[in-house]
């Protein structure tokens, strides 16, 4: 099982494509493993000519799960991010993270530029996620922790109905996603930890007005738990930074809009340019 470390976190991660391509590091949201990034999605950018890591954060996944009571923030998870390019050496990369691992990856540009090739912040934020949410949103992410598989079930098709991409709610394919991260590791605790990790953690904007990494940013303008004015926000605040915005997509990233999102990602990783077919 290969594994890394950042001081005192073990952190998992997996590789796929050529060890001699570019290297393009995904990083997960709050509470999600890395299986969530698909096989087949990773594949689609091997397909491109990137070699793609994907990681378990602390405290979710086969990395170290810390104790309750510990306290981090996301700064320290994005020493766990260069960690992992250091165990595939990679001097330098491509980093595109989603939700609370966009905040991961403008931490990781912030604080150590030169490292990071391209930047791709999807369906997140630069500093508090301030403003109302609809009650349906804040129920379901509020929700006390399931006890039981079926109920972690439950729970997980509970939010994407409330945020997910409308016209992607396929009941069989998220109660299978549940399970296999239930099956794999299941820790609300670790959850918990890494959302005050995101609460405690000082705002990136001013920061981001003087990065030079180039940068894209993507979001959905049907995404409720983060919504689309905070992407807006984080292109606003870095100098020439690209906005995409995807039609129908909130706060997911179902098989609909693989395509696109690679496409997006990959070209901007390559220097090809914005794709057009979209």
């Amino acid at each position: 099982m290969p594994t890394t470390a950042n001081g005192d976190v073990s952190l998992y991660y997996e590789t796929f494509g050529s060890e001699g391509a570019t290297v393009l590091l995904l990083v997960n949201g709050l509470g999600s493993q890395c299986i969530n990034f698909k096989v087949e999605f990773c594949e689609r950018f091997v397909a491109r000519g990137l070699r793609v890591v994907r990681f378990d954060n602390r405290d979710v996944g086969l990395s170290s799960h810390l104790d309750e009571g510990t306290q981090y923030r996301v700064e320290d998870m994005a020493g766990d991010g260069f960690a992992v390019l250091d165990a595939v050496g990679a001097a330098s990369a491509h980093i595109s993270g989603w939700s609370m691992g966009g905040m991961i990856v403008q931490a990781m540009a912030v604080r150590n530029p030169d490292r990071i090739s391209s930047m791709t912040s999807v369906m997140s934020a630069p500093g508090s996620l301030t403003g109302e949410r609809p009650a349906d949103v804040v129920a379901a992410f509020t929700a006390p922790p399931a006890t039981t598989r079926e109920a972690a079930a439950e729970r997980h098709l509970a939010g994407l109905r409330a945020w997910g991409s409308p016209a992607c709610i396929d009941v069989d394919r998220i109660t299978v996603d549940a399970y296999a991260a239930y099956d794999r590791c299941w820790d609300p605790g670790g959850r918990q930890r890494q959302a005050l990790a995101v609460a405690s953690s000082p705002s990136r904007e001013e920061a981001l007005r003087s990065l030079t990494v180039p940068t894209l940013v993507v979001h959905g303008d049907a995404d409720r738990l983060i919504p689309l004015e905070f992407g807006q926000q984080t292109a606003a605040l870095v100098p020439a930074a690209r906005l995409e915005i995807v039609k129908g997509m909130g706060h997911d990233y179902p098989p609909q809009y693989w395509d696109q999102l690679v496409d997006l990602i990959s070209a901007h990783a390559l220097g090809e340019g914005a794709p057009t077919k979209f």
